[in-house]
């Protein structure tokens, strides 16, 4: 199968899977086809990979045939009214069994359905039990009524598509929403002018809260800003606005109370790469930063301990390390045993002061 041919199945396949809003009025060009053509038997049919489908008819109660007796199947190679006056006098057609068996058809006349992007669906066709010829104004009616046909399904197809990108929109929506709503940290979108676009209900309840107002679209965020922070926020807002994406820590004050954020500033571009606006996203790190000053409050308290005591203790050991050390030049450390191991564990103690100090003092130099 090549592409071209691929391509026009896939095709086919959209429209045999649709949903016709327009049933009604394309079974009416259907019966009309018959009417003004004056034959038994009319059909919209699309031609598949092997099937021919008969999607509206009258006068014929088949839903599908097989490609290869179909005789739309040569229609869809061209782009003109194909009439057949007597099948059976037509080698393409008289060994065909809707020929040979019922419904005996000998008249067939079918014009393409050919879509805006050029690909031949099927065709709408009229046949009959006897031999008969089209008028030029009866083939110019039928590729009319060709016309409408396509007019109507391509209609429907393009509904279609809306209505899926449609959904496709609203879940990608509530899927955002739901991911906007479930998290512990504020979401703010701020147009070009300064103004609230979207907020999620933490920014919504800090407001609220803290200022005893209501969050509002189209309201200048001007008015939900304790003015301690406004112009450092409309400065970082307008850095961000200029298409600089950057975050800060800083402590925000509420009224009497201070607080620990992590403020990460955004531009918003549309679809065409417009910056449209900026979003704000607040993190409260207040709980973090308050444990970090205690554990550094607590790591100082214990180097300056450890930093006193060390000292302290090196006083008395370095005494006695002097005397020992008196002792040793008169021999009295060589002939009392119990002098040399006094000797090793003060040494020793004076080694692991000495650590101690070492530690500290690379304490307070970091």
């Amino acid at each position: 199968m090549s592409q071209k041919e691929g391509n026009r199945v896939q095709t086919v396949n959209r429209f045999l899977n649709l949903e016709f809003s327009k049933e009604k009025e394309l079974q009416e060009i259907v019966t009309f086809a018959a009417e003004v053509c004056g034959t038994s038997t009319a059909a919209i049919t699309l031609l598949g990979e092997d099937t021919q489908y008969l999607r509206f008819k009258y006068g014929i109660d088949v839903d599908t045939t097989s490609r290869h007796d179909s005789f739309c199947n040569l229609v869809i190679e061209d782009k003109e009214v194909m009439a057949v006056p007597n099948a059976i006098t037509d080698k393409r057609f008289r060994s065909n069994p809707f020929v040979t068996d019922s419904p005996n058809f000998r008249f067939y006349a079918g014009s393409p359905l050919i879509t805006q992007d050029g690909y031949n669906l099927g065709s709408l066709c009229v046949m009959d039990q006897v031999p008969r010829d089209l008028t030029n104004l009866q083939k110019k009616m039928l590729q009319i009524l060709a016309k409408q046909v396509i007019q109507l399904m391509e209609f429907d197809a393009s509904l279609q598509i809306l209505k899926d990108q449609n959904e496709e929109a609203k879940i990608s929506e509530i899927a955002i929403r739901s991911f906007f709503e479930s998290s512990i940290d504020g979401h703010l979108l701020l147009g070009t002018n300064f103004e609230v676009l979207a907020f999620n209900k933490v920014w919504e309840s800090h407001v609220r809260i803290h200022y005893g107002v209501q969050l509002e679209k189209g309201k200048s965020m001007a008015l939900f800003v304790n003015a301690e922070n406004l112009s450092v926020f409309y400065k970082e807002y307008t850095k961000a606005l200029k298409g600089t994406a950057f975050s800060v820590q800083r402590k925000l004050k509420f009224f009497s109370e201070y607080t620990w954020h992590i403020i990460k500033y955004e531009p918003a571009f549309d679809a065409s790469g417009q910056i449209i606006g900026v979003t704000v996203n607040a993190t409260d790190v207040s709980a973090k930063v308050a444990q970090e000053e205690t554990v550094e409050a607590q790591g100082q308290s214990l180097r300056e301990i450890a930093f006193i005591q060390s000292h302290e203790f090196r006083k008395p050991v370095a005494s006695i390390l002097g005397l020992m050390h008196i002792l040793t030049l008169e021999g009295h450390t060589s002939k009392i045993k119990e002098l040399q191991l006094m000797e090793q564990a003060v040494q020793e103690l004076d080694d692991k002061i000495k650590l101690v100090v070492s530690y500290t003092d690379s304490s307070h130099a970091i």
